[in-house]
Formats: structure tokens, C-alpha cells, sequence
């Protein structure tokens, strides 16, 4: 209906003389008593058009109509130039059907035109488990990419294997150390998890005074069978583990410095291999070839994103975390010079999360010594709990996860109250079956019975899904979809207390089964690309509902 009216809205002042450049943006009101949307397009326009805006506000109100604008009522302009629009309860009968019709379909678009989209989150080195803020992006990411899907987009989830360089050898002999029982190395790596793989070492018969290559090799084996289990845990599935030796291995940096190289890129200094990267306003130039020899991660980072442009990706999007900051301008630079788009990979930065138990913070892990793992957390939380909450707020910003409301099963909790949303309407629908209630033809429901106020409410926020997907996929921002769940999961509490289902009215109840066969529909369709489960029944919650 938004577009609807933006198109009637930009032929009207089109009509007038006006050159509608801008587009035309409508909204939808805020408070019902100011009509359903509202457009501030007379105060866009209003200079260009030689007109005061409320004058231009009131030519566009004289335009609208029920011939150009179906369910139209009336429009009135409002303050120093808005225009309110009313239309009749039947655009959101309409409305309802579309949704109904649609099915798990609604509110998907095509909006991507099939683009391939790398992208890539929580990359880190294979030398340990991963922390909580690593978990965070999991979710995040994995949900962006069942949105970017929602929208019409081709995404493929990768993560990036680190399992080259000095970090992967300061491992290998940590563990060595706890396998010998011999010194640990300076600035070496430590927690249970190291004492833990020691004693499955030891287990499977290994000879303790192995090379230290051999003990690494095992010990990433490990780590990284781990790595996919923790994940597996919270739902994310990767397309492709990338690892960083296979570019040395197959040359590809190698390649990447040359090109470099040949654009005039490099330049010698102090025994290393420069990249200008001062000529995009950074400090300093960033080394490519270190004094020893051994390219730096910059090098790699650029060959590797110059690979997934090789296996034919129309777009790059990674997730790191915000620490790595001062490292986005320097990679964009060099894979422009490789030939890409300025501004390729678009980088999201992740902030870390800090975890707390009733208030009080958590800060040591007794695996790693360190962070909280996401294998501990998911020890104490359900996963889907774990990944709504995750995904309440924006990656930029930190968060605060507090483990003992997050385990809670009670209607406190953000993700109970959501999939109880889901479980009320799904008993609605057992209910109706089991009164031999059901719907009958979708375009011959008499939906004129829906007037109550709770009703209109939970009619006009459905209609808003499209929309919040699109404007949440373009902005790479999957809290909106959350936040537009779990006001609608307020919305349907609020219905199911106030308008029952089930009736002396059969019109009055097959209307009503139906928005709430659309409201679950329209739930379950959000919750999947938010990548949280739809239970039709949660028994424990049932009692104290």
C-alpha cells in the first residue's frame, strides 16, 4: 500500500509541474488517530515547486481519491505541511488476504536479483574455542544471511580458517607443554581445554615425543572438529571453511604482491615490501613482506578476498570485530588495486558482549582461561534463547547478556515470549480443528468482522513485514526483524487475551482463525530467518500462562 500511495502521491505533484527527483516517502502513521500513513513529500517539494508546503500539501489531498487510491477515505493535512491519509478497515482485509496467500513467501522480495554474496563472520585462529563476542557474530551473521536469502540475494556462509603463521606454532607448542609436562612457551596459550586435549593425547596411544608439527596438526584437527560442533549447537552451518595455508600453498599471495607490485603499488624499505597505503590518508604504510621474509596477514587477507572474487562473487560482506578497525581502509585499498570495487570487502564491525549472571559479572572461562566459550554458554542456555538474544540489538554496539534471565523459561525471557506467541496460535488453530472450524477460500472470507481494535493493530502491523525485511537487509541491520517479532508477539499476547476465537459468531470465528493462521504464518516465517525454532506447544510455559 506504501508504494501504492507513493506512486499516486508522485503523479499528482508530476501532474502540477513538480519534478518528483526525490521519490516520495510514506510512512506509516504513528498514532491511529492520524490516519494509517502519512507523507511529508508537500515539504520536499514545496521550494521547487513555488508553492508554500501546506498549499502544496493541499493540492496533493485534492488529487487523492477512491478512483486512484482503492480503500481510500479521506486525507487532511496536519502541521506545517504533512498529509494524513484514512483509508477503509477493508485495505487491511485485503492486506490480510495477501498474506494468507502468500504463505511462508510473505514478505520475501526479490530485491537482491539473485547477486552472490560472500560472507564471511567470525574467522578466527584454530587455537582454542571460541569466546562468547565470536558467538555473537555467529548468530548475527547467519541471520544476515537467511534475511540477504529472504530478499532475493545468493549468500554463501564462509569462515575463514587463520591457520597460518607464528599464533598457529605458539599453539602447537603449548600443547606440546602440556603434553610433556615440559615449559610452556612465552606468551603461550593456557586453560582447561589445552589439559583437556592432553589427556585425549594421551588416550589414543600418540607418542608424546612427537615432532611439534605433528602435535599442532592434531591439536588443529581438534580444535576445529570442536569449532563445528559449538556451531552446530547454535544453528550455523558454514558453506565453506577457507584456510589460510591454501593461499601460500597454491600461491595466490604471491600472485596478489605481484599485481600490486606491477600497478606500482610497493615500494622497498628496511628489508620489507611496503604497500602506499598513506596515499588513501593512512598514517603509515602497511608491510606486505615482512624483514624475514613471510608475508603479513595483510598480503593474505588481500589474496583471499581476490579468491572469492575467483569463485565468481558479485559481493564481499565479512564480520569482524571492532578491534580490527584500522585494518578495513588498508584491504579495501588493495583490493581495489586488484581491479574490484572501491569499497570491496564491505566490512561490519562487532562489538564484544560482556556476560553477567543476576547482575554480577562473568569474566573467567574454565576452559580457556580467559573469555566465556560459546560451548559453556550453551551448556547453561538453549541455543534459540542464546540467539534471539544475540540478535536484540545492533552488532556496532555492546551488549550485555545476562545468563540467568536468558535460561530462564518464563515470559521474562525475550525468546519464551516470542515462541509463545507462536504456541498460542498454534493451539488456536487445534482448537479449531477439534470444533471442525476451518477456512474455507481465501478470497471468499468475510474478514469484515475483524473491528476490533486489537485486531486492527495486529492486521496493520503484518502488513509492515515487507518493508521492515527490505529496510533491514539493506542496512545489514537483523535487529529490526527482531524487534519487529517481538512487537508482534505483544501484539498477538494482547489479541489472544481480548478477542476469543471461538464463538456462538461463526463468521465472527472463522475471521478470527484466520488472522490467527496469518499472524503464525507471518511469526514463523521471521523466526526461521532469524534462525530460532517454532514450537506449536510449550508445555512448561502453559502452566503458568
Amino acid at each position: 500500500m506504501q508504494a501504492l500511495i507513493s506512486q499516486v502521491i508522485g503523479a499528482a505533484l508530476s501532474e502540477h509541474g513538480v519534478a518528483v527527483d526525490r521519490g516520495v516517502h510514506v510512512e506509516p502513521a504513528r498514532n491511529p488517530e492520524h490516519g494509517d500513513f502519512a507523507t511529508n513529500a508537500a515539504m520536499v517539494y514545496a521550494k521547487s515547486s513555488g508553492q508554500n508546503p501546506r498549499a502544496l500539501a493541499d493540492t496533493i489531498v485534492g488529487y487523492l481519491s477512491a478512483e486512484n487510491l482503492p480503500h481510500f477515505d479521506h486525507a487532511e493535512v496536519a502541521g506545517p505541511g504533512f498529509v494524513n491519509i484514512y483509508l477503509k478497515p477493508s485495505w487491511l482485509h485485503d492486506a490480510l488476504r495477501g498474506v494468507l496467500t502468500a504463505g511462508p513467501e510473505y514478505g520475501h522480495a526479490t530485491l537482491g536479483e539473485h547477486a552472490s554474496i560472500n560472507l564471511e563472520f567470525v574467522s578466527a585462529n584454530p587455537t582454542g574455542p571460541i569466546h562468547v563476542g565470536g558467538a555473537r557474530w555467529a548468530a548475527i551473521g547467519d541471520a544476515l544471511a537467511n534475511l540477504l536469502a529472504a530478499v532475493g540475494y545468493s549468500v554463501h556462509r564462509e569462515y575463514y580458517i587463520n591457520d597460518a603463521g607464528a599464533q598457529m606454532d605458539l599453539f602447537g607448542l603449548s600443547l606440546q607443554s602440556y603434553i610433556t609436562g615440559g615449559e610452556p612457551p612465552e606468551h603461550g596459550y593456557s586453560g582447561q581445554y589445552l589439559a583437556d586435549m592432553a589427556t585425549t593425547y594421551a588416550a589414543e596411544g600418540l607418542p608424546v615425543d612427537a615432532p611439534m608439527e605433528d602435535i599442532r596438526e592434531w591439536g588443529y584437527a581438534q580444535v576445529m572438529a570442536a569449532l563445528v560442533q559449538d556451531f552446530d549447537r547454535l544453528g550455523v552451518v558454514f558453506d565453506t571453511w577457507f584456510s589460510e595455508r591454501s593461499l601460500h600453498e597454491s600461491g595466490q599471495v604471491a600472485e596478489a604482491l605481484t599485481t600490486l607490485d606491477d600497478a606500482g603499488l610497493c615500494y622497498e624499505a628496511e628489508g620489507a615490501t611496503w604497500l602506499r597505503t598513506t596515499d588513501i590518508g593512512e598514517e603509515r604504510d602497511r608491510v606486505l613482506i615482512r624483514s624475514n621474509g613471510t608475508p603479513s596477514y595483510l598480503a593474505a587477507d588481500i589474496a583471499y578476498h581476490q579468491s572469492k572474487f575467483d569463485r565468481g562473487f558479485d559481493h564481499l560482506i565479512d564480520i569482524w570485530g571492532a578491534d580490527h578497525h584500522g585494518q578495513v581502509a588498508s584491504l579495501q585499498f588493495g583490493t581495489s588495486a586488484m581491479g574490484h570495487a572501491s569499497g570491496e570487502p564491505e566490512v561490519l564491525l562487532g562489538q564484544m558482549v560482556t556476560l553477567l549472571r543476576h547482575g554480577e559479572e562473568v569474566r573467567i572461562s574454565k576452559r580457556s582461561g580467559t573469555l566465556i566459550t560459546l560451548g559453556e554458554l550453551l551448556d547453561e542456555v538453549d541455543p534459540d534463547a542464546a540467539r534471539l538474544t544475540f540478535l536484540l540489538q545492533s552488532l556496532d554496539t555492546t551488549q550485555s547478556f545476562d545468563i540467568g534471565i536468558v535460561a530462564s523459561q518464563s515470559m521474562d525471557n525475550p525468546v519464551y515470549y516470542v515462541q509463545y506467541a507462536h504456541a498460542r496460535l498454534a493451539s488456536i488453530a487445534r482448537a479449531a480443528q477439534a470444533a471442525g472450524l476451518s477456512l474455507s477460500s481465501i478470497e471468499s472470507l468475510d474478514l469484515s468482522r475483524l473491528d476490533h481494535e486489537r485486531e486492527r493493530e495486529l492486521m496493520a502491523h503484518l502488513v509492515t513485514f515487507p518493508e521492515t525485511l527490505q529496510l533491514a537487509a539493506q542496512s545489514r541491520a537483523v535487529h529490526r526483524v527482531t524487534t519487529w517479532v517481538r512487537t508482534l508477539a505483544g501484539l498477538v499476547h494482547g489479541w489472544y487475551h481480548d478477542c476469543r476465537v471461538l464463538t456462538d459468531d461463526p463468521q465472527l470465528s472463522t475471521a478470527r482463525l484466520a488472522l490467527a493462521e496469518a499472524s503464525r504464518s507471518v511469526l514463523a516465517n521471521a523466526l526461521a530467518i532469524l534462525g530460532v525454532t517454532v514450537p506449536d506447544r510449550m508445555e512448561r510455559l502453559d502452566e503458568h500462562a
